[in-house]
């Protein structure tokens, strides 16, 4: 059992989360958020606290931004784009358990006082801005990180925001490369 409260999106959400662990969960119901909505959220978050999980689209990050700012101490889950797309949706509905698992297992908080580690040029030296495939190698680190997908703007901002380390961050790109030679090996 979760002891946080998970923040979610819509009723099918709280089906997927359900096959993957057990944890009460509350419903946004979209950007909607209704004030008794609101209310439960704040109520969970003063006695439980609580979890961030929606969907790994734009909407989703407006919602998650939103509750941010509201729940300063709220801490966050992400799924990544890939795990969480099925018959052309997106959303933590479409996830199976072991995605919903894996982002469980690596949840940030946000600080708001950004540690400034990170630059745009790590970015580009890792071939994570301004290359090729530069929007694939994110969404991987994203992936290895708990950061989810995003804009090369965006992914600074997390790398800034949710605790990420530079030996944790050189850990991940380090992973990442030795994936790419093996793969780059078993082609030759």
């Amino acid at each position: 059992m979760i002891k946080e409260v998970l923040v979610v999106e819509g009723k099918m959400d709280v089906v997927a989360i359900d096959k993957a662990v057990e944890a009460d969960c509350i419903i946004t119901e979209g950007f909607n958020l209704k004030p008794q909505a609101l209310k439960n959220i704040e109520q969970a978050y003063k006695k439980r606290g609580i979890i961030i999980m929606t969907d790994p689209d734009s909407a989703g990050e407006r919602i998650r931004k939103y509750l941010s700012r509201r729940f300063p101490e709220a801490k966050h889950a992400f799924v990544p784009v890939e795990e969480a797309t099925a018959n052309d949706d997106i959303g933590i509905e479409q996830a199976k358990p072991e995605a919903i698992r894996k982002a469980l297992a690596k949840v940030r908080t946000l600080d708001w006082e950004p540690k400034k580690i990170f630059s745009g040029a790590d970015l580009i030296l890792h071939g994570l801005s301004g290359a090729v495939d530069a929007s694939a190698r994110r969404a991987h680190l994203g992936e290895k990180l708990g950061l989810g997908f995003a804009n090369a703007k965006t992914f600074l901002t997390r790398l800034n925001h949710y605790g990420v380390t530079r030996e944790e961050f050189d850990r991940a790109i380090e992973e990442i490369e030795r994936e790419d030679r093996k793969q780059e090996e078993s082609h030759e």
